[in-house]
């Protein structure tokens, strides 16, 4: 056989050569084809959207079967929307990120999800419900027992103070209280250590929802909504008319400043323009980057002499829940992403650098051995009012059509608190047309 020498090269060699790589070219496309792709829409921005991608990034790094891709859809309200959308089209993602608000419209959404604990189960991994904080698994979990959803963002509500504001109006003790808190407002403003004392994100959430758990209350009847779509508000009792006249009486003397409905008041603590803060866990990531002062992080006020109280508070943030109709194959990609987030290595992280809880009880342990907390003074805070037992009345608020309902929460607050009516008419109109809201879920759920 002869062979002809081009460029130190015989063409038998180069057909060999070409032959090789073209094999190895098919082989390569093969296995391209073999990954399986898993769409993970969600709701995150800035910083935490690049901790998705992180975290999708190293999860498909480590391994060659999967490949996760998540994709930004927007707010929460839109991101769910989006997904319901999809799955009435047929084209629904694998996963989507849903806000705690959205969980009793997922749960009633027949046939459109793969509840958590079987997909886990089904797939081979392992899943523990106990090894989650008892308040955020039972958040998640049906009357039947199963958890539905896939804990990732979880935050709850905390008490932020600015600790030069409180020193210079010579307030040494950090209010547990709500009289203690009152008392220290007053002092703020009468030293001049800050025009605003006190203000507040997310009113419904803090101030009625979490408020009503705290105190061991019920927010609605049905045990918040979850033992069935026929609860209704009950929110109409002294306890809560009697803060919401506090909160009424504290802005006409001054001491308290409402910013809007979600996340405004946030801005106004780590500004410095107001001294103190009730909001969510989670905003700590920017406090802590954009503060000038020194600060602390404490539980919730309450008032003393209400049995019961405090309890625990209630979760916010969102869960991952997972949508049906796709492949068996395509289920255990999903399930062993579920085992990389849920890994106490990467709980204790996405923890220790968002101020979103620890959803498990060892990636809380990891942090506390890291001496994280002791660092970080206070961070520990949002755990410990969640990780105690929960009772009937404080395991949560699961309503339908709680989106509309908080609307109404604070279109009534903000009524109140402009002067045109007074805390018991406030509450009633809530509970009216909340109610209205609550049926209308209730026969969307029979349908």
């Amino acid at each position: 056989m002869k062979t002809h020498r081009k460029g130190g090269m015989s063409v038998w060699t180069r057909r060999v050569v070409g032959a090789a790589a073209t094999v190895a070219g098919l082989a390569m496309s093969t296995q391209a084809l073999a990954v399986t792709e898993i769409q993970w829409w969600h709701a995150m921005t800035g910083a935490l959207n690049d901790k998705v991608n992180n975290f999708a990034e190293r999860f498909n790094k480590s391994q060659s079967d999967y490949k996760v891709v998540p994709v930004f859809k927007g707010t929460y309200p839109e991101t769910m929307t989006a997904a319901i959308a999809a799955f009435r089209a047929g084209n629904a993602p694998h996963i989507v990120q849903v806000f705690e608000v959205g969980t009793a419209t997922m749960m009633a959404a027949k046939g459109a999800i793969v509840p958590v604990e079987k997909l886990m189960k089904d797939a081979g991994e392992k899943f523990d419900r106990g090894a989650y904080v008892p308040a955020v698994a039972g958040y998640y979990t049906s009357s039947k027992g199963e958890m539905l959803s896939f804990p990732f963002n979880s935050s709850t509500t905390v008490f932020y103070y600015n600790k030069d504001a409180l020193a210079k109006a010579g307030v040494d003790k950090v209010p547990e209280t709500w009289t203690e808190f009152a008392a220290a407002m007053a002092k703020i403003k009468a030293s001049g250590a800050s025009s605003c004392p006190f203000t507040s994100s997310w009113a419904s959430w803090v101030h009625l929802e979490s408020f009503s758990t705290w105190h061991n209350t019920l927010f609605a009847t049905e045990n918040n909504g979850f033992g069935g779509p026929k609860a209704r508000l009950a929110i109409t009792t002294p306890l809560h008319e009697r803060h919401l006249n506090n909160l009424l009486n504290w802005a006409k003397n001054g001491l308290f400043v409402y910013p809007g409905r979600t996340s405004e008041g946030d801005a106004k603590f780590y500004s410095g323009e107001c001294a103190l803060f009730t909001g969510s866990a989670s905003a700590y990531a920017n406090i802590k980057r954009n503060a000038k002062f020194n600060f602390g992080i404490a539980k919730l006020p309450y008032y003393s002499d209400v049995a019961g109280a405090p309890q625990n508070t209630i979760i916010g943030g969102a869960s991952l829940w997972v949508m049906s109709g796709k492949k068996a194959a395509d289920y255990k990609g999903v399930a062993k992403f579920f085992s990389f987030l849920s890994s106490p290595e990467v709980q204790a992280e996405w923890h220790q650098s968002t101020g979103y809880l620890p959803v498990t009880i060892a990636a809380y342990e990891l942090t506390r051995k890291t001496g994280f907390y002791d660092k970080n003074p206070g961070t520990d805070v949002a755990v410990q009012q969640m990780i105690v037992k929960t009772t009937d009345k404080s395991r949560g608020v699961r309503l339908g059509n709680m989106v509309q309902i908080r609307d109404i929460v604070h279109e009534e607050l903000e009524s109140m608190l402009a002067g045109k009516q007074d805390a018991k008419t406030a509450l009633a109109n809530m509970k009216r047309r909340g109610d209205e809201q609550l049926a209308r879920f209730e026969r969307t759920a029979r349908e």
